[in-house]
């Protein structure tokens, strides 16, 4: 499912203008991003949280030349966790 796709099918089940609800899916979308850039935790209840971790460096080897070593650098991502209602719909228990 991309983004359109979601703008498309709330604007059907709703009512209101694909303008309107693309403009509040985007919204919605940068607040979230600026919520995890400035380190904070999203919780939604039943869905899910996205939170921040980091990656400790690491070393790495190219597969084809095993005695070339490459230093990973450590970094920051965004982790996801399924809630309790999505677990159980998607796992069936």
């Amino acid at each position: 499912m991309t983004k359109r796709d979601l703008v498309v099918r709330i604007s059907r089940e709703t009512g209101y203008v694909q303008q309107d609800v693309a403009v509040v899916l985007q919204k919605s979308l940068d607040y979230m991003i600026d919520s995890l850039e400035k380190g904070e935790t999203i919780e939604f209840r039943n869905f899910g949280v996205f939170e921040l971790a980091t990656r400790k460096s690491r070393i790495g080897r190219n597969p084809n030349k095993p005695e070339n070593v490459v230093t990973i650098p450590g970094r920051t991502v965004v982790k996801f966790k399924p809630g309790k209602a999505m677990k159980e719909r998607i796992t069936g228990i």
